[in-house]
């Protein structure tokens, strides 16, 4: 099986600190570990909330709101990577993507890149990376597959989506019920299964990794917290095929 893990901020990461080189070499050491056994599938960590965007749809409208600001509802329900020009441009296809589920919180945050870490001078032609952060609800809490209308317009918009080379990956979580929450303070780990109460803790990145089960994830994830530190992380199993 798959499972995402998502890491929370940090204090240091929501300043917008680069990380040292300890830690860099220790994330650089965990991540080779993680490919040669083939427990890696997918990553990317994402820049401070002063970076994101955040809309929300209700009743048929939408408000926008700049960053930076706080966590308030954090639990996922999907994510999707896309390959933009723009902020602009990420906007407008979160937008369609809010008009096509329905009633929903979505988050916009662009990936954190090579030159964003100082590791290389940003290309004049570099792309925007944005994960589109799609939020919890009491149907995708539930298990319940989208309903067909909005089931319906989401294909539509996601093929739409690839035929543009905007859509990079898309993810569908499970409920948090069939996950776990790790948290670490002063290297001691605290361990609750699902399901839990949404978070307050801005979503930092993830990790997608092969996996027999949520739980046999541990190892890895205890290992993050060791090069990260101190740290807030959610398990979840993903949607086969999605």
């Amino acid at each position: 099986m798959r499972v995402i893990s998502m890491h929370k901020v940090t204090p240091a990461m929501e300043a917008g600190e680069k990380p040292g080189p300890e830690l860099m070499k220790g994330m650089g050491q965990l991540m080779g570990e993680m490919r040669r056994t083939g427990a890696f599938v997918d990553g990317a960590g994402l820049l401070p909330s002063a970076t994101r965007v955040r809309l929300r749809f209700a009743h048929g409208k939408r408000t926008l709101q700049k960053g930076p600001y706080k966590g308030v509802h954090e639990l996922v329900a999907a994510i999707l990577m896309l390959k933009l020009r723009d902020m602009d441009e990420a906007i407008a296809w979160a937008t369609r993507y809010g008009e096509a589920v329905g009633d929903s919180d979505i988050e916009i945050g662009p990936v954190t890149e090579a030159w964003d870490l100082g590791l290389m001078p940003k290309p004049a032609d570099a792309p925007l990376r944005c994960l589109l952060l799609h939020r919890a609800d009491a149907d995708s809490e539930a298990g319940r597959p989208r309903r067909a209308p909005a089931a319906d317009a989401v294909a539509k918009l996601t093929d739409e989506m690839r035929a543009a080379g905007v859509l990079l990956a898309s993810e569908r979580l499970r409920p948090s019920r069939e996950g776990m929450r790790i948290k670490v303070a002063d290297k001691k780990a605290t361990v609750v299964d699902g399901p839990f109460a949404e978070s307050k803790e801005l979503i930092a990145g993830f990790i997608i990794m092969n996996a027999p089960s949520v739980a046999a994830t541990q190892p890895w994830t205890t290992r993050f917290a060791e090069v990260i530190g101190d740290v807030e992380m959610d398990v979840l199993p993903l949607y086969d095929g999605d």
